[in-house]
């Protein structure tokens, strides 16, 4: 079986590595967190400290590439609060370290924050034109890596994560004056995450782009009001004063290209 390394063993990256473990896999995690390492060590993940910046790589890179076909590349850009980085030089960084390894296939884990907020129907085939921070990055990230002709790459951009007590309405409940009542949610469990990676592992299928985000889209204000009843929390009030934009993001390509079949439809 493959040898496979992520770089970013967190919320979505520790249970994947151990879904792939549980499928054999040989699994190299990356942690930036030395309080991580036991735990992955105890799941049968090889851990390593690693901290990637804009300026350099801290930790035993060369060892946690070696013999690996594959990288999974699972690290957001840090955007908020005082300290901010520069994530396309620190995709660069990583880039570098791939090269001089047996690294030969990326996986990106990117965003649909590539796309912006025209309340258009978002298909692969449109054009990202990011409208914040975040996604100019990622975007800009993406083409960095998919024109490095040294390995091939597959990115995965996906809608708001869901799932294990992560849920956007813990945030919203009780807040008042939310904009954009009547746009469509674009959220992604974090099951049907790991079943998307697993597929595109074991299908072999690189140097494609995919959107991935549940194909259930009512609007902001009916999801959320259930959600904040089901899960017994304050009902937010929206703001209606303003139009609302937003956009539905469609993941037919999953479906069509990788046969995948969403384990969570109804959020």
């Amino acid at each position: 079986m493959k040898q496979i390394s992520i770089l970013g063993c967190g919320w979505l990256g520790f249970p994947l590595a151990q879904q792939l473990v549980s499928q054999g896999y040989t699994i190299y995690g990356a942690t930036t967190s030395a309080s991580k390492l036991e735990m992955l060590e105890n799941n049968g993940i090889k851990p390593f400290q690693i901290s990637v910046s804009e300026l350099g790589i801290e930790g035993d890179m060369i060892s946690f590439l070696k013999d690996s076909e594959i990288l999974i590349l699972n690290i957001p850009p840090k955007l908020r609060g005082v300290e901010k980085e520069d994530f396309v030089a620190k995709i660069n960084r990583i880039a570098a370290a791939v090269e001089a390894s047996s690294i030969r296939k990326i996986l990106l884990v990117s965003s649909t924050s590539v796309y912006s907020d025209l309340n258009e129907i978002i298909t692969e085939n449109i054009i990202p034109q990011p409208d914040s921070e975040s996604g100019r990055q990622l975007l800009k990230a993406e083409q960095l890596l998919q024109n490095n002709p040294n390995f091939q790459i597959t990115v995965l951009r996906f809608g708001g994560l869901i799932g294990n007590e992560r849920h956007p309405i813990r945030f919203l409940a009780g807040r008042k004056n939310i904009e954009n009542p009547d746009a469509p949610i674009n959220l992604i469990h974090l099951d049907d995450c790991i079943g998307i990676i697993q597929s595109i592992i074991e299908n072999e299928v690189w140097d494609e782009t995919f959107n991935a985000v549940a194909p259930f889209h009512p609007t902001r204000k009916a999801y959320y009001n259930q959600k904040a009843l089901d899960m017994n929390l304050e009902i937010p009030e929206f703001n209606f004063d303003k139009p609302s934009i937003g956009k539905t993001i469609l993941s037919d390509k999953v479906t069509s290209v990788l046969g995948y079949t969403f384990i969570k439809n109804n959020l």
